[in-house]
């Protein structure tokens, strides 16, 4: 236990010196920067991303997924338990003004995607199999030269370690533990591993399934699972908040306040409040860290720009929508001032102590659901950058070492998981918001370009 302890300690350390002002500098500033650089362009396109989506792909156009399926499997890797455990631990870590800063960091992330997901197309590279991927590692390595390619390892060796399911596997058998397992006499709060190692197996057996099936089947699956399930949630949601609608003026109030006082903080630090939102914001919709880009990269197009205008919209959905109603949903409450829990087991409590009948076990099977969308975009994501790093073709052993990594985060400390996640998204983050800034004057060339081209058509 020492061991594990001492790996705790020094993965905390790590974190906290990573998210530290100069990260945060990085992704708000980086933001802002092309918020003002492409003049407000995210915000005046965001009716011609919906209609995108539902564009009909040509099928002799580069790449995999189509447009929906593309922003399907982003999402898949963002929503889950990061609207669900990661609003929570924000609560409870940086108070309700956390919340303030996750939507500061949405708004301006919607511009960040915007550049990140564009680079990804337009600078799309051949593994070492011949096929066309995306991501910040063939953006630097194609698009900045061979100087830069080291940051391009440094990106696929972070990613192949952010993108590990264990806070995921984590928190989605902590909540069907607490809200179904117990409740039924399944297991006890006190003696679980059991339990835990057994829906880990299982959870390892539906990953295996899907990743038979490649990139085409998890394209498939996520873009029928992520829209149900995010409906599904959405409606339980809004029956909480319509049955407490008096009570909401006053979170929204309790959010703003308190983002700049930071009171509800130990220490009532405003800084630990900022760092905190933008953190789990990062984890929540993964602007500017890059796995995004690995995904929206994927996508059946010739033209970048339209994969930027498409990716925007995933902060709007993830952060700004759910986030904010999982937010309303645990302030309301008032659970999140007992100290008596934390992650996924706060959510669940908040709903049950809201929702008329049965509202944690809902929640449950719709977290379990998006939780394990996020699973399944979290191989694909880790194969690739393994696959950068050692060369494609050895890339689908790394099923085997991730269906490990599923049952090793059923029984592992959630304060380990979170620690090793934060620090790995910090590390991504670096080479990623790095090369889109390079590149940048690139992206509003192309923008111009195919604007002028629409216009004309």
């Amino acid at each position: 236990m020492d061991f594990i302890d001492n790996i705790e300690a020094a993965l905390g350390a790590l974190a906290g010196l990573l998210w530290g002002m100069p990260l945060v500098f990085l992704l708000v500033g980086g933001g802002t920067f092309f918020l003002l650089y492409s003049r407000f362009l995210p915000y005046r396109h965001l009716s011609q991303s919906v209609r995108l989506l539902f564009r009909r792909a040509d099928p002799n156009d580069p790449g995999q997924l189509s447009h929906f399926q593309a922003l399907s499997t982003a999402l898949s890797g963002t929503l889950g338990m990061g609207n669900v455990s990661g609003v929570a631990l924000a609560i409870t870590i940086g108070g309700p003004g956390a919340v303030f800063w996750m939507w500061l960091s949405a708004l301006l992330g919607i511009a960040t995607k915007f550049y990140t997901c564009t680079l990804a197309v337009m600078y799309r590279g051949r593994d070492s199999e011949g096929e066309w991927q995306g991501g910040p590692m063939y953006v630097i390595r194609e698009g900045l030269g061979k100087r830069w390619r080291p940051l391009a390892y440094f990106f696929g060796l972070a990613g192949l370690l952010g993108t590990i399911p264990v806070f995921q596997v984590n928190q989605l058998v902590q909540v069907l533990r607490d809200t179904i397992a117990i409740p039924a006499g399944l297991t006890s709060n006190v003696s679980h591993f059991n339990f835990d190692l057994t829906l880990g197996v299982i959870l390892a057996a539906l990953m295996f399934i899907v990743a038979s099936g490649r990139l085409q089947r998890l394209g498939s699956v996520t873009s029928w699972m992520v829209p149900t399930m995010v409906a599904g949630y959405l409606v339980l949601t809004a029956v909480v908040l319509l049955s407490h609608y008096a009570e909401i003026p006053h979170a929204l109030a309790q959010i703003v306040t308190d983002a700049f006082s930071g009171s509800a903080v130990a220490g009532g630090a405003v800084g630990s409040v900022i760092v905190t939102g933008i953190q789990r914001a990062a984890f929540s919709n993964e602007a500017g860290i890059g796995t995004e880009a690995m995904a929206h990269g994927a996508a059946r197009t010739k033209e970048p720009v339209r994969e930027g205008l498409v990716a925007m919209l995933g902060p709007v959905i993830d952060t700004l929508l759910v986030c904010t109603c999982t937010a309303l949903v645990i302030l309301i409450s008032g659970v999140w001032q007992s100290g008596d829990h934390d992650g996924a087991s706060l959510t669940a409590t908040a709903f049950g102590e809201l929702f008329p009948v049965g509202g944690a076990t809902i929640l449950a099977v719709l977290v379990s659901v998006l939780s394990l969308s996020t699973v399944f975009t979290f191989w694909y994501y880790g194969s690739k950058c393994l696959g950068f790093l050692i060369g494609a073709r050895y890339q689908h052993h790394y099923i085997w070492f991730y269906l490990l990594l599923i049952i090793a985060g059923s029984v592992a400390s959630l304060n380990l998981v979170v620690n090793l996640v934060d620090s790995m998204y910090a590390l991504m983050a670096i080479p990623t918001m790095t090369s889109a800034l390079l590149l940048a004057p690139k992206v509003n060339a192309a923008a111009r370009a195919y604007f002028a081209s629409s216009r004309q058509q």
